[in-house]
C-alpha cells in the first residue's frame, strides 16, 4: 500500500528534554508518534569536527502536516540548524498507516 506518510529524522541534544519536545508535536497532532533513540554523532560544525551524545528522533507524520510541523519544529528546537530530513514511507501496513493518518488529522 503506497502512502502519503513520511518519517522526519532529526537529532536533539542529549541534555535537552527530547520527550517534552516529542510530546508537544504529538499533542498538537503534527506527529502521530516520535521515537527517541540514544546516539553518538560525529559532524562538522563551524569548521571543526565535533562529537556529541544526542537523541535521534524518528517523527512519523503525513505530507499534509509537513509544513506546519516544520514551522513548529523550528520554533521549539534548540539547535541553530536542526536536522529536518524527510523520508517517504512507500509502503506499510494499511492499519498502521491509517492510524498514523488519523492521529495527525487536526
Amino acid at each position: 500500500m503506497s502512502s502519503d506518510c513520511v518519517i522526519v529524522l532529526s537529532t536533539f541534544p542529549a541534555d535537552g528534554d527530547a520527550e517534552q519536545f516529542a510530546s508537544q508535536l504529538v499533542t498538537e497532532r503534527l506527529a502521530a508518534c516520535v521515537n527517541i533513540l540514544p546516539i553518538r554523532s560525529v559532524y562538522r560544525w563551524q569548521g571543526a569536527v565535533e562529537t556529541s551524545d544526542e537523541r535521534q528522533l524518528l517523527i512519523k507524520t503525513t505530507t499534509a502536516r509537513l509544513s506546519d510541523l516544520e514551522l513548529r519544529f523550528k520554533a521549539l528546537h534548540p539547535y541553530d540548524v536542526p536536522e529536518f530530513v524527510v523520508l517517504p514511507i512507500s509502503q506499510g501496513s494499511a492499519a498502521y498507516l491509517s492510524w498514523l493518518t488519523d492521529n495527525t488529522t487536526p
